[in-house]
């Protein structure tokens, strides 16, 4: 017997039986009834088998709502969903946002306990993710749908900061719903930058709708919505502002600080982890929607070359394990010619102490920056996540990532998962790169902070690395706290323990994030939506180990 409110459904994975480059072939069958492919490798696979009832075939979604708005994946599952699971879609149904008549998003915070609203009664492109994910997989599509054409239209408008143009590709930041009194309807007002603290326009805006597009398509097997002339226009133009021949040298994408999730000055100006993380996964999701007719041929052509460059420097340059940080404390300076080996001329004296000791035998990551004689050595956990969901991170070096997980598990995660970035900044290293921040001061907001949503990126790499074990730990730490603390923005200290004054509650992403993650783990099939498989021609020859050390 069916618990109460609860609605069996099959997995909405109805496209990932099919590879990511031959989604265009069936334009003429919309709606497939096929098997699962697995989303990870067969040994993963085998791990997670155990306590998920299997899922033979797949049917489209039941569109009616459950009477206690309870997760469709609980229903499948022999155990009852936590408390936390009811309450937490109720709250999220209560930032959902409409425009004329249809959800068009979820509203960043409903905090009520505060009359000072700032910017949280916005949807922003970045904070609807995970709260998009979760509908999907509930088997409302719906919303999702809305918000990425109505995202699209205002990426039409003309947008300036001062009096200087934005490229057409830009995507919002943000937009709300305003009510015209005149006219006696509503219109949709964005943000591209030109009022977030700084003027920076998001560069991870038109990076994640195109992430999301693909994850519709996959979740309903709807192939109308991404290849639309107006989806494939918005793709192209997105892509135009980051594929554009210039001065650069490197693959990788050069940004100001402020340009994603971290958007206040957190000295991530160059080539941020996290920006080159999404700019892979997007050049792939891109180049499985793309139609090659038209210019979408040339289009689909540069990415390929992209892709081969960026994956290729990222997994040689930006990878750090033992042996790596042994080499470059070995590092000659002042190199020239085209047999350099310190190629960026980073100085050996520039490596913080603190990395020395975090640095395990076993395990590695991508680090934070690197660029001419400059290579921040920071933990950051979107970026990490990222690159094994796009696999960007060669199936070696998802591993090494989760290694360092577990043996930094005080460090990265503590109490409350999970560091945006590690260590922290402090002292006069904080007040030059911060600008005396009192926001980012040390272990606290972007600086350190504790951030529950990104618990959905962790269990995500989890299960793909076949490691659930890691994401039911922090999900137990989770809900120790957070239904209790009323879903805080964020956690301040070492171990991510104080809820800040200045912390939003009832952060919409928080609670969104959490609903995600137990859905994953009670489903594992939904991972086919928000993750790659490893491109085997894109695999480059890294020489160096990618966890261990060669003794």
């Amino acid at each position: 017997m069916e618990p109460l409110g609860l609605r069996a459904v099959g997995s909405h994975c109805s496209l990932s039986e099919m590879d990511d480059l031959d989604l265009t072939r069936a334009l003429d069958k919309p709606r497939l009834k096929i098997e699962r492919k697995r989303s990870f490798d067969e040994r993963s696979m085998s791990e997670l088998s155990a306590g998920y009832g299997r899922h033979d075939g797949l049917h489209d979604s039941p569109r009616g709502r459950s009477v206690l708005d309870t997760p469709l994946s609980s229903a499948r599952n022999c155990f009852e969903p936590h408390p936390m699971m009811a309450e937490a879609w109720e709250a999220l149904r209560r930032s959902m946002v409409f425009f004329r008549g249809h959800p068009v998003g979820t509203l960043a915070a409903v905090d009520n306990t505060t009359d000072e609203v700032l910017n949280y009664d916005q949807v922003f492109v970045r904070d609807f993710v995970p709260s998009a994910l979760a509908f999907l997989m509930n088997g409302e599509s719906d919303i999702v749908k809305h918000f990425l054409l109505k995202t699209l239209q205002l990426q039409d408008s003309e947008k300036r900061v001062d009096r200087f143009k934005l490229g057409k590709g830009v995507m919002p930041a943000s937009f709300k719903v305003r009510h015209d009194p005149v006219r006696e309807m509503d219109h949709l007002v964005a943000d591209f930058g030109e009022t977030a603290i700084g003027r920076v326009a998001p560069v991870d805006s038109g990076f994640w709708w195109i992430i999301l597009l693909r994850a519709y398509t996959k979740s309903t097997g709807d192939l109308t919505l991404s290849e639309t002339p107006e989806c494939q226009k918005g793709i192209k133009l997105i892509l135009s502002l980051c594929l554009a021949e210039g001065f650069d040298t490197f693959p990788t994408l050069l940004c100001a600080d402020g340009c994603s999730m971290i958007d206040r000055r957190m000295g991530v100006y160059g080539y941020p982890i996290e920006i080159q993380a999404l700019f892979y996964m997007a050049l792939r999701c891109a180049l499985s929607m793309l139609k090659p007719d038209g210019d979408g041929r040339e289009c689909i052509e540069q990415i390929t070359k992209r892709l081969h460059a960026l994956s290729f420097h990222m997994r040689n340059y930006f990878w750090l394990d033992y042996q790596q940080l042994n080499d470059i404390y070995r590092y000659k300076t002042e190199e020239y010619s085209h047999t350099a080996v310190n190629k960026f001329n980073v100085m050996p004296d520039s490596i913080p102490d603190w990395v020395f000791d975090f640095m395990p035998l076993r395990g590695g990551y991508f680090v934070g920056n690197v660029g001419p004689a400059h290579m921040d050595f920071r933990w950051f956990a979107l970026g990490n996540c990222v690159s094994i969901l796009s696999s960007l991170a060669t199936p070696d070096q998802s591993m090494a990532i989760m290694d360092l997980l577990e043996h930094r598990w005080a460090e990265l995660v503590g109490e409350m998962p999970l560091k945006m970035c590690y260590p922290c900044l402090e002292g006069h290293e904080w007040r030059i790169i911060t600008g005396c921040d009192p926001k980012n001061t040390r272990w606290s907001y972007h600086n350190g902070g504790s951030w529950p949503v990104l618990l959905w990126q962790l269990t995500a790499a989890c299960i793909k690395t076949g490691r659930p074990q890691i994401a039911r730990r922090a999900v137990d730490l989770i809900e120790s706290r957070l239904h209790r603390d009323c879903w805080p923005e964020y956690y301040d200290g070492k171990l991510g323990r104080y809820v800040r004054k200045q912390a939003r509650k009832y952060q919409t992403w928080s609670i969104a994030g959490y609903l995600v993650a137990k859905m994953l783990l009670e489903d594992p099939s939904h991972i086919g939506m928000i993750s790659l498989e490893e491109d085997k021609l894109m695999k480059p020859v890294i020489k160096r180990s990618a966890s261990w050390p060669q003794l």
